[in-house]
């Protein structure tokens, strides 16, 4: 399968990175580069830095969108990742240097050499895909589909908006757009991520294998590693990282329902919210498939291939 991989790296989307990495199926075209997590510079200094820990060349990083389309700037995530998004531990600048060309613009020219074949997986907000919409109108007819880590179907966010989840309501208007004028979705939500954890514990021990990709995610993650235990979550589980098990494996979607989605833009309490029409009372036709469940077992085989552990 052929991806274009949006993301704003942080240490959830690393290990979604990784995950695509190591799939025997997956080939990567490029990576685009959106401002979220933490600042666009730290973002794109990351991706390089995450394909020099695992000796990947010939995948091109187009750098993107830092803001949202429209005020106000949106709380970043460095509290969680780290200012660097990467653990704030300190790792050398890569030598490696981005691609030119807008992200937006990189993927409108993937789709045009490869049409009907990319699959777009946004890890990030969806600034990126919003401004590739707009530039070409054509361009979710040529793309084999999307796969969006991002909203909350049922409200329960991860915001200072409550409601809203932070991909989504980082750039709602970015959101709302791409929902509309993009291909169907199929979207993995932040409540979805928050009943598909791993034992945090069992997780450091696959952290402790001798491997580059342990190594690495073993450094970056330890600030997010010790956010968990600060508030007493047992379990980890990184978004981005579900989101990627179910674009490398169909079959780990247990469950989804399809529904009209749209994104809540004017409210003060509930600015970014995915407003999911459960009972199709709008008349507006179903643009989201909504994953409801996942087979942990297939998650948990992918996250340790992503170490370089036996599945």
């Amino acid at each position: 399968m052929k991806l274009w991989i949006d993301t704003d790296p942080g240490v959830d989307d690393a290990l979604a990175l990784l995950m695509a990495f190591a799939h025997p199926d997956a080939d990567v075209l490029g990576l685009g580069i959106v401002g979220g997590n933490v600042g666009l510079d730290a973002c794109t200094g990351n991706a390089l830095k995450l394909l020099d820990a695992i000796g990947r060349d010939g995948v091109p990083v187009h750098v993107g969108a830092g803001d949202p389309l429209l005020p106000p700037l949106a709380n970043d995530a460095g509290h969680v990742h780290g200012r660097d998004g990467f653990g704030d531990i300190g790792s050398r600048p890569s030598r490696r240097t981005p691609a030119a060309g807008h992200a937006a613009q990189a993927l409108i020219d993937a789709t045009l050499r490869h049409p009907g074949e990319v699959l777009l997986v946004t890890l990030g907000p969806l600034t990126n895909f919003a401004l590739a919409l707009s530039l070409d109108p054509g361009l979710a007819a040529r793309l084999a589909g999307w796969v969006c880590m991002g909203g909350a179907v049922t409200g329960h966010g991860n915001t200072e908006y409550l409601t809203s989840e932070f991909n989504v309501a980082f750039d709602p208007e970015a959101a709302e757009i791409c929902f509309a004028r993009g291909p169907r979705a199929i979207v993995v939500d932040w409540e979805l991520v928050c009943r598909h954890g791993v034992p945090l514990e069992e997780f450091e021990q696959w952290l402790d294998a001798d491997t580059p990709a342990a190594r690495f995610y073993r450094a970056i993650s330890r600030k997010t590693r010790a956010f968990y235990r600060e508030h007493e979550r047992n379990e980890f589980a990184p978004a981005d990282a579900l989101a990627m098990t179910v674009v490398l494996d169909e079959a780990a979607a247990l469950e989804r329902q399809s529904r009209p989605l749209k994104v809540e833009l004017s409210g003060a309490l509930s600015r970014g919210q995915t407003v999911v029409d459960w009972n199709r009372r709008s008349g507006r036709p179903d643009n989201a498939d909504l994953v409801m469940a996942v087979d942990i077992q297939r998650h948990r085989a992918l996250l340790r291939m992503a170490l370089g552990l036996p599945a």
